[in-house]
């Protein structure tokens, strides 16, 4: 996409700090993080949710995920770790490019994911359950 900042990234017409890269996919830092090392993960093809990956981009996304989380672990030593996809504007994704956030945590670095829990009956599980089951295979 011709305006999408990560495709800008990817053609090497944007700034980015980037940690690894391929012929598919590259690992950059944010350049707004909510703590430092926060990096983005991502397909160099523009796709917007993690359904339109093909199986190669899943499958190198998934071993670079695992890659990255020991090498943020291991050279910023943070007591945690967010590993987010954001998809959907409703669900907080700003850049409709599809990415995976690992995010390094310490306590009292005062970011706070918090969400209102739901208190579902069992006929409202089962209704769920139902409808993602039976579009599972679909």
């Amino acid at each position: 996409m011709e305006d999408c900042i990560f495709c800008k990234i990817a053609r090497g017409e944007s700034l980015s700090y980037r940690i690894y890269e391929d012929d598919k996919i590259m690992a950059i830092l944010d350049l707004y993080p909510i703590n430092p090392g926060h990096v983005l993960l991502m397909p160099k093809r523009h796709v917007e949710t993690l359904a339109e990956l093909d199986r190669e981009e899943l499958t190198g996304l998934a071993i670079l995920l695992q890659k990255l989380v020991k090498a943020v672990k291991k050279s910023l030593n943070p007591e945690g770790l967010n590993m987010m996809i954001n998809q959907g504007e409703a669900a907080g994704q700003v850049v409709p490019h599809f990415h995976w956030h690992i995010i390094p945590r310490n306590s009292g670095d005062k970011v706070r994911i918090e969400a209102h829990r739901l208190r579902p009956s069992d006929e409202e599980f089962r209704d769920v359950q139902a409808r993602i089951r039976e579009t599972l295979d679909s």
